[in-house]
């Protein structure tokens, strides 16, 4: 009996002689769980939706100041906390919120002439933090003006925190319901139905930041006959959600 070799050439028809009866049979491809995953991934959609709310500030946030100048350091210190004593026993009679000093300083002041640094003085400040109800914020700072503060260095609004966490929810789910109606856009346009969501990712719903009233005072030798007015406003509170939607 002859045995036949088989050379390239015969290997190579033989090769294509099988795929084709293969191919006769109905060959099924055979899928890997690493193609089945790809294939997946390929077909996700990712939205990103919006959300907000707005919500009405009760609290003012006050840094109010106490600024001395003079030509003495251990004078312009004492000074200047004799006045900061006198402005916090008023803040906390008053039963203010979150009271905290902020600031102390001591500084030199001098006068630059021909090549020269000469000190002329000195410069002391202090300031306290606190918040208060708003309705009450104006006359609060009359009086302390008249106990020996003379500079307002800022005046924000906040809302209740119980407030912003009710928003925040509000905003999130907000964001998700945009989310999904983009998706149902996009994919009805495409004549694609959604399968299930396969990723959720909070982007956004941080607190947000007090609404600054703007306006910076100093008060030292003012006097006025009617309460500071002082009127609140509104807090925005936004939110982002991502979702990865399989179709």
């Amino acid at each position: 009996m002859k045995i036949k070799s088989f050379t390239p050439r015969r290997m190579a028809a033989a090769a294509v002689m099988s795929a084709t009866l293969i191919s006769g049979l109905g060959f099924v491809p055979v899928f890997t769980p690493a193609a089945i995953a790809q294939e997946a991934a390929m077909r996700t959609l990712t939205v990103t939706g919006q959300g907000e709310e707005s919500v009405q500030t009760t609290k003012t946030q006050v840094d109010l100041g106490v600024d001395v100048q003079g030509t003495d350091a251990e004078a312009v210190q004492r000074e200047v906390a004799q006045r900061t004593a006198a402005v916090v026993e008023l803040l906390r009679s008053r039963g203010v919120e979150k009271l905290q000093t902020t600031g102390i300083q001591l500084s030199p002041r001098y006068n630059y002439e021909n090549g020269r640094n000469d000190v002329i003085g000195y410069t002391g400040s202090n300031t306290v933090s606190f918040r208060v109800p708003t309705e009450s914020a104006g006359a609060l700072l009359d009086d302390a003006v008249d106990a020996g503060a003379n500079q307002i260095r800022s005046v924000s609004f906040v809302a209740e925190d119980a407030a912003l966490e009710t928003a925040r929810q509000q905003a999130l789910r907000e964001a998700v319901e945009d989310a999904q109606s983009q998706a149902g856009v996009v994919l009805g346009s495409l004549n694609l139905r959604s399968q299930e969501i396969v990723s959720v990712q909070i982007n956004g719903a941080a607190p947000p930041v007090p609404v600054p009233m703007m306006r910076q005072a100093e008060y030292a030798g003012m006097s006025a006959d009617v309460s500071t007015p002082v009127v609140g406003g509104e807090q925005i509170v936004q939110a982002q959600v991502t979702l990865q939607i399989r179709y």
